[in-house]
């Protein structure tokens, strides 16, 4: 399904731009976000940090470009993240790090899990929706075609990386709730 393209070639250097723009601007809006990586909610990205995630991303691009469908997945997915830090980005520079983590620990700590959950659940199948049916209605046995599709995929890796990323943090802030909440003294 996801034909190789020769290294050099016209195309190549095509998808290389699009790799290079797509998560640039990925790093980009993580940087105006999050320029300590306090708030970055991939694991791997803040343990790598931004000199090996750079190193790391400046050898994927490379690989990725060779790979069209690979291509246009992980561009897709690198903009729609960028799209969704971008959005809140003023709000973390703006109060800080530690302060948007504080004031968003204590949002969620006001609001009920349920309705949190199903406002996640919105927030990611809708998309999920446009890209299913992108995926669902592109045939890759043409080249054209092979773009709704790698578009439709990348919708929905960006979903379900929402959900991942946004389940394990939420999973880790009420873990530290937890630990920083006093113990109640009738419980003895």
């Amino acid at each position: 399904m996801d034909e190789s393209i020769p290294f050099g070639c016209r195309e190549y250097f095509i998808f290389l731009a699009v790799l290079v723009f797509s998560r640039g601007m990925d790093f980009l809006s993580t940087w105006v976000a999050t320029p300590h990586l306090a708030l970055e909610g991939n694991p791997i990205a803040k343990w790598l940090g931004w000199k090996w995630g750079a190193v790391v991303n400046v050898v994927l691009v490379v690989a990725l470009a060779l790979w069209p469908l690979s291509a246009i997945v992980v561009s897709t997915a690198s903009l729609l993240v960028a799209a969704r830090n971008f959005q809140s980005a003023w709000l973390m520079r703006s109060m800080g790090e530690p302060g948007y983590r504080d004031w968003y620990l204590q949002q969620l700590a006001a609001t009920p899990l349920p309705l949190y959950l199903t406002c996640l659940a919105g927030n990611a199948l809708l998309p999920i929706a446009v890209g299913g049916t992108l995926v669902i209605f592109s045939h890759a046995d043409d080249f054209v075609l092979l773009i709704p599709l790698g578009i439709g995929m990348g919708i929905i890796a960006y979903a379900v990386a929402v959900i991942v990323f946004t389940l394990f943090g939420l999973w880790r802030g009420r873990r530290a709730a937890r630990r920083n909440r006093p113990a109640d003294p009738s419980a003895s």
